[in-house]
């Protein structure tokens, strides 16, 4: 797997990917940016809700979940001082449906989280992750 962000102007960056799909990255402008890009940092937190998203989804499917709407939010919070880590991240999981079954729910997010997404896998060494589920 391979990427890469090409400079344009004062810090904003075209990034690629090998997927051939391109994004901006910048910051804001009180930090030198425009604001028209993600900040680097909310793309990490995006990776992460689409790395469970994908995997919790397909096992609600093949648990024959009736899910009509399904949300992964992430929350951060951050370090005062620089590097300005991640020093918590809450994963919220939001399910609607016709008579989703709880425990079914539970047992995505737990495969997800313990097995499959890589991204909470990386992530998980480095920062406390918790996970919260409303149906």
């Amino acid at each position: 797997m391979d990427a890469k962000v090409v400079w344009d102007q004062k810090l904003h960056f075209k990034g690629s990917a090998d997927t051939g799909f391109a994004l901006n990255l910048d910051t804001s402008v009180d930090q030198g940016g425009d604001g028209d890009g993600f900040k680097p940092l909310e793309l990490l937190l995006i990776g992460l809700a689409g790395c469970t998203a994908m995997d919790v989804i397909s096992i609600l499917q093949k648990k024959r979940q009736d899910v009509t709407g399904f949300e992964v939010r992430t929350h951060a919070e951050r370090a005062a001082d620089h590097p300005r880590v991640f020093t918590s991240v809450v994963v919220e999981y939001i399910v609607t449906g016709n008579a989703i079954d709880r425990a079914a729910v539970e047992r995505a997010v737990e495969l997800s989280t313990e097995r499959y997404c890589s991204a909470n896998a990386m992530l998980s060494k480095a920062v406390p992750i918790e996970h919260r589920i409303t149906i």
